[in-house]
């Protein structure tokens, strides 16, 4: 009977004992994805911030240049629209997105009002006033270094999403993270055609020159 009884004692010491490595363990792994989902989310706010930057700087933008004599209204209504339309993208900015579809049309309204304000900056080029004003210089500086700053805090982020997502998908982190709803978390991508340089022509107004016609052969 006391053979029997240290026994038990000895199954259910070994038992208890595997429940509390097992209870460290996932302790330890849900920590762990904490902090690093916990990065991901931080490193959103910043995209966020930069991008927000950028936002608050287009309306002196487009008062200082809506001042020059002529200046084409049609290119400030597309930079005023396009940035009316990131506005009406709603995304918490201090939780990083964990559907692909919210973060792909977020970005594709950021990418229209990129390639509008690019638009926009080559135009200025037809009007020496402004290329001269030290107001719209400056604007023009602040953007050229938040556009910058965006495109690092993008690579920031993809970074952290990426060290986030491996964890959520190796074994055998996958299992507790699965049980305790980390999903993983979308990047983002490339723009279609964002390998290519954008064409910029300066010669307003000056037709392109004719191509050679075609000789007829013998």
């Amino acid at each position: 009977m006391n053979k029997f009884a240290l026994g038990c004692g000895v199954v259910i010491a070994i038992v208890l004992f595997v429940v509390v490595v097992a209870a460290i363990s996932i302790a330890g792994t849900y920590n762990r994805l904490v902090r690093l989902q916990q990065t991901v989310d931080q490193s959103w706010a910043q995209v966020q911030n930069v991008y927000q930057r950028r936002a608050d700087l287009i309306p002196n933008l487009v008062n200082t240049v809506s001042g020059a004599a002529n200046f084409e209204k049609s290119t400030l209504t597309e930079v005023t629209n396009a940035r009316a339309s990131v506005g009406r993208v709603q995304l918490d900015p201090n939780k990083a997105p964990t559907d692909a579809a919210q973060l792909e049309k977020f970005q594709a309204a950021q990418g229209e009002l990129s390639n509008a304000l690019s638009r926009l900056l080559v135009v200025v080029e037809r009007y020496p006033e402004l290329k001269a004003n030290q107001n719209f210089l400056s604007l023009q500086a602040q953007l050229e270094g938040t556009e910058n700053r965006i495109s690092v805090e993008r690579g920031n982020f993809n970074k952290t999403v990426q060290d986030y997502n491996i964890a959520v998908r190796s074994f055998p982190t996958n299992f507790v993270a699965g049980m305790l709803g980390f999903a993983p978390r979308p990047f983002f991508t490339a723009q279609p055609g964002a390998e290519k340089p954008p064409p910029v022509q300066f010669n307003f107004g000056t037709p392109a020159p004719a191509a050679p016609a075609a000789t007829a052969s013998p």
